[in-house]
């Protein structure tokens, strides 16, 4: 009198068929300009990397950047060169772009980081201006 456990075929496909609504990015300062103006390559990766995070899913290879704000993460793009795309997917209505960049050294640049935290102090403090009205 054993209860029979359901076959996996059947919670995979329940798993796979549920759909979930995309959110739309939204780019910060020069950040989509950025992107374009990386090679082929990395463009492409940053595409597909950035529809993981719509679609809900984390990115291939990321790191949690907590030096510019809670929530932001870091994409991180390898090929001939180094490629970063920080973003913001805390918020329900879009997942926010702050920066994108080369990476020309080991450690993150200052700049690159002051930039990040900026963009993002500018959408927080546009995002509490909205709640306010």
């Amino acid at each position: 009198n054993s209860i029979a456990a359901p076959r996996p075929c059947v919670v995979y496909k329940l798993v796979y068929n549920h759909q979930m609504e995309e959110r739309p990015l939204a780019w910060l300062g020069t950040s989509l300009a950025d992107v374009r103006a990386f090679p082929e390559e990395a463009r492409r990766s940053a595409g597909f990397q950035l529809r993981r995070v719509q679609q809900g899913l984390m990115p291939t290879d990321w790191k949690i950047m907590s030096t510019v704000g809670s929530g932001v993460t870091e994409i991180r793009l390898r090929g001939q060169l180094e490629h970063r795309v920080l973003y913001i997917a805390k918020f329900d209505e879009a997942i926010y772009v702050l920066h994108a960049f080369e990476k020309k050294t080991q450690r993150t640049r200052k700049a690159d980081l002051d930039l990040a935290r900026r963009r993002l102090r500018d959408l927080e403090d546009l995002r509490r201006a909205r709640k306010e009205r």
